[in-house]
């Protein structure tokens, strides 16, 4: 079985589990890919909460060096 074929079980709460499952059902997905989507697009929220804040000085020094 290759890397991505690799199956880990999550135990999460009832309500929890029902409540990916209706999501699931809504979107048209399984419960697998909602999951995906849903950590996927957690992710993306944590990086773009990173990219909005305000450049350290360090990296102000590093873009505003002379390369020349």
């Amino acid at each position: 079985m290759t890397r991505h074929m690799e199956r880990k079980a999550i135990r999460v709460d009832v309500d929890t589990h029902n409540e990916i499952k209706r999501l699931a059902e809504v979107l048209g997905m399984t419960v697998r890919q909602t999951i995906a989507l849903a950590v996927r697009r957690l992710h993306q929220d944590q990086v773009g909460r990173q990219l909005v804040q305000p450049l350290r000085t360090e990296e102000i020094d590093w873009l505003d060096a002379d390369l020349g």
